[in-house]
């Protein structure tokens, strides 16, 4: 059967089915109920086929037309995905991007990713939101995100991720706790020290909580803040030992006002890349901000970061 499909025909029918209802389609296609039921009627002839049951004001799929409706959608949206790139294409990104990420994260990295965005797309409207990743994993599995930035968590799915890089919490106290250099404290004993760690219901946080629970008879209840800017305040008081991004520390160390300490085991490992919804391949706009994400991580000191290949 050599059968070209009529577009208006199969929005004609995915509308029905899922309105379950030939007025409500037609309002929903802005046309009228009888231009939909020709539409129908014309289709069934064309294919030989009953797609509809019709009882009263009751619609129901056939055996057929359930086949055709799964065809139907996936054809339609595939064509409303070519247009929405060929409109990205054609005016360079005047749409919107919706960003998740960590708020470490937007503290220091994705102010640069932004300016180097903006510098491409100027006409384009990035919204960030700051969340956990857990958080902003299930705004992008309810479409509310295009894109998350973020830490994998333990076990998730492969699907629609990009690895980008691995780092190691650091540990780091002010210069005169005994851990530091010249101190002569023993980094071997855990059980006065007063650990200071990111707030709870975060990826960081459960890394966090099972390394102290590996250690559990030797480590006290830590303190938990939920801000890294404050966690490195209370370091540099010499109110404990704060564990931070060694990137988020960076600058500190650097200067000396943080001394970063080993204690004698591989430490914390965390994986970070970006998320995309795993129905659908990223648009233009977003490979590009995916692209930015990697150059940024790619140009972190190194021993701070290390790029996933």
């Amino acid at each position: 059967m050599d059968w070209v499909p009529d577009l208006r025909q199969l929005r004609a029918f995915v509308a029905v089915v899922e309105e379950e209802s030939f007025t409500m389609a037609a309002r929903r296609l802005f046309v009228t109920q009888s231009a939909v039921s020709h539409s129908l009627r014309a289709l069934e002839e064309q294919l030989d086929c009953k797609l509809l049951d019709r009882a009263g004001k009751r619609v129901a799929v056939t055996v057929e037309g359930e086949l055709l409706l799964k065809r139907s959608k996936l054809v339609l949206q595939e064509l409303e995905r070519a247009s929405r790139d060929l409109d990205g294409l054609r005016r360079w990104g005047q749409t919107r991007i919706r960003i998740g990420a960590p708020h470490t994260l937007c503290h220091f990295v994705v102010p640069s990713v932004l300016r180097e965005f903006r510098d491409c797309f100027p006409r384009c409207e990035p919204v960030i939101e700051a969340a956990d990743t857990t958080i902003l994993l299930d705004r992008l599995s309810n479409a509310e995100l295009d894109l998350v930035v973020g830490l994998k968590p333990r076990g998730r799915s492969a699907d629609g991720y990009r690895p980008m890089f691995k780092d190691k919490l650091s540990f780091v106290v002010s210069p005169f706790h005994p851990w530091a250099p010249g101190g002569e404290g023993n980094r071997d004993d855990l059980e006065d020290q007063q650990f200071i760690i990111y707030a709870k219901a975060s990826e960081t946080y459960r890394l966090i909580e099972e390394w102290m629970g590996d250690r559990a008879h030797r480590v006290k209840k830590p303190l938990v803040l939920g801000d890294m800017q404050a966690i490195k305040e209370m370091a540099k008081l010499g109110i404990g030992i704060g564990i931070v991004a060694p990137w988020a520390a960076a600058r500190e160390i650097d200067e000396g006002s943080l001394i970063a300490v080993e204690i004698g085991d591989n430490g914390i490992s965390r994986e970070w890349g970006v998320f995309h919804s795993p129905k659908k391949d990223p648009s233009l706009v977003e490979e590009a901000f995916i692209g930015l994400c990697e150059m940024a991580f790619a140009a972190m000191p190194p021993g701070i970061a290390e790029p996933i290949c």
